[in-house]
């Protein structure tokens, strides 16, 4: 029987390791699909605080699982792969092999979409990009190439003109379907071209470790042609990760995490933390307060049923 079981290490699921561990409940944290979530994947980090001089995002989430450690909470590896969240203790299926629990703190992150071109996964992290926030102060005076047709790819592209030099929108359809508002504010800027109709066949370079360009093609007329670009950032929507609590956990129609009220879910005894939940900021920083969060919740809950 555990006090607490985290799914997800990523920046929420590592900070929630971190508290609970420090009050003494042996957390036990399934690393999941992707360990280390999103951060894994991303070179250098500069607005995390506390790191004047930046740090590389896999060691960011790396020194906190150690400092977690350091606590004692343990790390499996492993995916949740169902869980029944009816009654209490819950149970959780890692891998096929049941744990009960007496609290759940679901920290297992929304997965970037991606486009499944050739080069797109060996350039993650070196211009290939799935958040402007996070990655887009690395491209100034840089030509800047942004995928997507709805509200978060006009943000983006508005957004990634503070930095570029240009920023070129990429859509297969000649429609949109960004909110009216959104496509006028980014079609009123000057740095934003558009590019309909067009379909990205790859991206170049994985010889030289970075993006140079990208082979496009015109979807009506099959004209194919290579286009110079330093960034690639997409902006097609994530997928949360909460395939195992349908049904039980409250979901909006994405698949996210309906919060109940600071790290609540609809169920009493299960929270949740990090971008399971955020559709709105995303970043690591707002991840690992969420952690914070929900592992005080989890510690008051306990301390109320006399654990």
């Amino acid at each position: 029987m555990r006090n607490v079981i985290i799914i997800g290490c990523g920046c929420a699921g590592n900070t929630a390791a971190i508290y609970t561990g420090r009050a003494g409940l042996n957390p036990l944290v399934v690393m999941g699909q992707e360990p280390g979530g999103q951060l894994s994947i991303t070179s250098e980090v500069e607005n995390f605080p506390g790191f004047p001089e930046g740090i590389q995002g896999p060691d960011l989430v790396e020194n906190m699982k150690k400092q977690a450690e350091r606590f004692g909470a343990e790390y499996v590896w492993g995916t949740v792969d169902a869980a029944d969240l009816s009654k209490r203790p819950f149970r959780v299926s890692i891998d096929g092999e049941w744990q009960e629990t007496r609290t759940l703190i679901v920290a297992s992150g929304a997965s970037a979409r991606w486009l499944g071109l050739p080069n797109e996964l060996a350039l993650i992290g070196k211009g290939v990009s799935s958040c402007a926030t996070c990655d887009g102060a690395f491209y100034k005076e840089k030509k800047i190439m942004v995928i997507g047709g709805g509200d978060s790819a006009m943000e983006e592209a508005n957004f990634l003109t503070r930095f570029g030099s240009e920023v070129t929108l990429v859509h297969r359809r000649e429609e949109f379907r960004a909110s009216k508002i959104m496509i006028d504010r980014a079609r009123a800027n000057p740095k934003i071209k558009w590019l309909t109709n067009t379909a990205v066949d790859d991206i170049y370079d994985v010889t030289k470790g970075e993006v140079t360009g990208v082979k496009l093609r015109d979807l009506k007329t099959g004209k194919v042609w290579d286009q110079e670009v330093d960034g690639f950032f997409l902006a097609i929507g994530h997928i949360p990760n909460t395939k195992p609590f349908g049904g039980q956990i409250d979901l909006d129609p994405d698949g996210y995490i309906v919060s109940k009220g600071g790290a609540r879910t609809n169920i009493t005894g299960v929270f949740h933390a990090g971008d399971v939940q955020d559709r709105t900021y995303r970043q690591a920083i707002t991840a690992a307060g969420a952690g914070c969060m929900a592992a005080i919740e989890a510690e008051r809950f306990l301390e109320e049923e006399g654990h």
